[in-house]
C-alpha cells in the first residue's frame, strides 16, 4: 500500500484509474471484458502505480447506453460475472493496497428496472408511477409530449407509454428519469450506498451528478425551452433539470450514509455545472470531490490549460477541505493523443472539429499523431504534478489514439443511432475499442475492412474458451495498429508511453503526495508560453514542473532534473511541447 493510501483521507491526493469494465480485459473469451478480467490486471495496475480503480457500471443492463442503464443496482451484470467475482477483485485489489471506487447512476434507472416495471403496470396517479417523471400530453387527445424538449442523445425527451402518458429521459428512452421529490427514491439509493460499502468499496462516482433535482412545476412545460435538457451551465440556480440548490440536500443525505462506515466513503461527483458552483459538490458535508472538466475540455493552448489549471485550483479552495481533481480523458470523450494531434483552434471551435475529425472518419484528415504523443507525454507530467487527484482513463498510459474509423454498422454508442442518417457524429465508441495487451496475438485483417481484425484480440480475450473452443471477436473492431501500443510491448521499451506513466507516479509518490494543501502550490513566472509552478517536496528542496507551449527553447533554473517527457536540447533548454521536473536548489 502507497503511503497515501494508508491516509483516511487518501482521495484527496489519490491517482485513480478508471476501468470500462466491457473493455478493459475479457477472462472468458466472449468478448466482454469482465469483473475476473480486472481481478486478473490487478498486478498490472499496481505495477503502473495508482491509488485506486474506478469501475465504471457493471450492473446488469441491457448496454442501451454502455451500461449507463441500469436493471439491478446491487447485482454484477451475469456477463461480467457474479458477486463472488466482485468480492475477489475487491479482495485482490485490498491486497495490492489499491482502493475500489464503484459508478453511480442516480438521474434515471433502466426501463427495465423493477420500479419502471411497477410504474408501467400501475398506471396513472399511482405511487409507483410517482418515482418517475411522468406528465399527460398535449393536444386534443394527449397525442403530443408535453413539451418540445429534446434528448442529449438525439430525438425527443418524452416517450409514450400504452396508457397514453408520457415520461422524461434526459437520456436514452430506455434511461426514465426518476423522481427525487419521492421518498422511495432515496431510500433505493442510501440502500445501495449502504450495499457497496458493506462489500469493501471505498468510494463512488456519481454519474450527473447536477441532473437529480428537477423542478417541472414553476413554469408550465408548453413554456419552457425546448433545448432546456441541453443548457447545463447556469450560474443563477434557475434551470428547471441542472445544478438547482435542492440536490445538495440530497448529497447531504448521502454524507450521513458515507460516515456510517470507518474510515468514511467519499465520492467524486460528475457535475458539468459553472466553475463557480464546483465547491458546492465538493464540501465534505456532501460528495467530498467534483471532476474539473475545464481542464478535460482544454485545447493544447497556453492561455487555456493556464485557465483551467487556476479554476480548479481555486474551486479547491473554496472547498477549504477538498482537492481538486484533473482528469484529460475518460470514456465520454475523444482521447486526448487524438485530440492535441489536431489543429489546435480556438477553444469555441475545437469540440467541432474533433466531432467533425470522427465524422470523416480519420487521421488522414486532420490528426498529427506524433505530435499528439509528444504534448500528451508533456501533459501527463504537467498534471501529475499538481496538487489534487488525478483520473487516468484506462489505455491512457499506452498512448493509446482515438479510434475514429470503426465502421458505422459495428458502432454500440446510442448517439449515431439518432445521427446515422445524416452521418453526424459517430459518438463515443473511439475511445471505447478493448485494450491491447499482447502485440504478438496479432488479428486476421478482416474482409470487410483491412483496417480492422477478427479472430485474436492483442490479448484482451484468451486463446480459447473454457470449453476448448474459440473465443468471440472483441464486441468493438480493433485496428491492426494496435499491435504498436500493446502493453507488453510498452513494458518492454524503456522510452514507451507506459514506462513514463510508471516513472511520473513513482516519482509522485516519493516527492509529492505528502503535501496536499493547494495553498502550497505557486505559480512561477517563466514567461508567457510557460506554464510553471513549484511545491514542496518531501526531501525539503522545492519542486517545480515547466511545460514549454511556445517555439522558443526555454532556459531552465538550477537544480536537478528528475523527468523529462522529451529531450531537453544540447544546452539544456526546454524545447516546445515539453515539460520538464526539477529540484530546485
Amino acid at each position: 500500500m502507497t503511503a497515501n493510501n494508508k491516509r483516511d483521507d487518501w482521495w484527496k491526493q489519490a491517482v485513480v484509474y478508471q476501468v470500462y469494465p466491457r473493455s478493459f480485459k475479457d477472462a472468458n473469451g466472449d468478448g466482454l471484458g469482465d469483473i475476473a478480467g480486472v481481478t486478473e490486471k490487478i498486478p498490472y495496475l499496481k505495477a503502473l502505480g495508482v491509488d485506486a480503480i474506478w469501475l465504471s457500471p457493471f450492473y446488469p443492463s441491457d448496454l442501451a447506453d454502455g451500461g449507463y442503464d441500469v436493471i439491478d443496482y446491487r447485482n454484477v451484470d451475469p456477463r461480467l460475472g457474479t458477486m463472488d467475482d466482485f468480492d475477489a477483485m475487491v479482495a485482490a485489489a485490498h491486497e495490492a493496497g489499491i482502493k475500489v471506487i464503484v459508478d453511480i447512476v442516480p438521474n434515471h434507472t433502466a426501463d427495465k428496472h423493477v420500479f419502471f416495471q411497477e410504474a408501467l403496470a400501475a398506471g396513472p396517479g399511482s405511487p409507483e408511477r410517482d418515482r418517475y417523471i411522468f406528465r399527460d400530453g398535449r393536444g386534443e387527445h394527449g397525442e403530443l409530449p408535453p413539451n418540445d424538449w429534446i434528448s442529449l442523445f438525439g430525438g425527443p425527451a418524452w416517450e409514450q407509454v400504452p396508457d397514453g402518458q408520457w415520461y422524461l429521459h434526459i437520456f436514452a428512452k430506455q434511461q426514465p428519469d426518476v423522481n427525487w421529490n419521492n421518498p422511495d427514491i432515496h431510500e433505493e439509493f442510501k440502500k445501495t450506498l449502504r450495499f457497496w460499502s458493506d462489500h469493501g468499496t471505498d468510494g463512488f462516482r456519481i454519474d450527473v451528478a447536477h441532473g437529480l433535482a428537477k423542478d417541472l412545476e414553476s413554469t408550465p412545460l408548453d413554456q419552457m425551452d425546448p433545448l432546456a435538457v441541453q443548457h447545463g451551465l447556469c450560474h443563477d440556480f434557475t434551470s428547471p433539470l441542472w445544478d438547482r440548490r435542492e440536490v445538495h440536500d440530497i448529497y447531504r443525505e448521502w454524507r450521513e450514509v458515507f460516515n456510517e462506515y470507518n474510515p468514511p466513503r467519499f465520492a467524486v461527483g460528475e457535475a458539468w455545472v459553472v466553475p463557480e458552483h464546483q465547491h458546492l459538490y465538493a464540501s465534505t458535508d456532501e460528495l467530498g470531490q467534483v471532476f474539473n472538466f475545464e481542464f478535460a475540455e482544454a485545447n493544447w493552448d497556453v492561455d487555456a490549460m493556464r485557465a483551467a489549471i487556476l479554476a480548479g485550483l481555486r474551486s479547491a479552495e473554496e472547498t477549504h477541505d477538498s482537492t481538486t481533481t484533473w482528469v484529460m480523458s475518460n470514456h465520454d470523450v475523444p482521447r486526448h493523443v487524438s485530440r492535441y494531434g489536431l489543429p489546435q483552434v480556438p477553444a469555441s471551435s475545437h469540440h467541432q472539429l474533433a466531432k467533425d475529425w470522427l465524422l470523416r472518419d480519420g487521421t488522414s484528415y486532420f490528426e498529427d499523431r506524433e505530435l499528439g504523443t509528444k504534448r500528451a507525454r508533456a501533459a501527463i507530467l504537467m498534471e501529475l504534478g499538481l496538487p489534487g487527484s488525478v483520473y487516468i482513463y484506462q489505455g491512457e498510459e499506452l498512448g493509446l489514439p482515438e479510434v475514429a474509423d470503426i465502421p458505422w454498422d459495428r458502432l454500440e454508442d446510442p448517439t449515431p443511432f439518432f445521427t446515422r442518417e445524416r452521418f453526424i457524429e459517430k459518438g463515443r465508441d473511439g475511445c471505447r475499442v478493448p485494450l491491447p495487451w499482447v502485440a504478438a496475438d496479432v488479428p486476421a485483417p478482416a474482409d470487410w475492412n483491412e483496417g480492422f481484425g477478427t479472430g485474436a484480440s492483442f490479448g484482451f480475450s484468451p486463446a480459447t474458451k473454457a470449453d476448448g473452443s474459440a473465443s468471440v471477436d472483441p464486441h468493438l473492431p480493433q485496428p491492426l495498429w494496435y499491435k504498436d501500443y500493446a502493453a507488453d510491448a510498452e513494458a518492454a521499451d524503456d522510452a514507451s508511453m507506459l514506462n513514463l506513466y510508471r516513472t511520473t507516479l513513482t516519482l509522485r509518490a516519493s516527492l509529492l503526495t505528502a503535501t496536499a494543501d493547494t495553498a502550497d502550490c505557486a505559480a512561477i513566472d517563466a514567461g508567457h508560453d510557460v506554464i510553471a509552478y513549484s511545491r514542496p517536496s518531501t526531501d525539503g528542496r522545492r519542486f517545480a514542473s515547466y511545460t514549454n507551449f511556445g517555439a522558443a527553447a526555454v532556459t531552465l533554473p538550477a537544480g536537478e532534473v528528475v523527468l523529462a517527457s522529451g529531450d531537453l536540447t544540447a544546452d539544456g533548454a526546454l524545447p516546445q511541447d515539453t515539460t520538464v521536473w526539477i529540484l530546485l536548489d
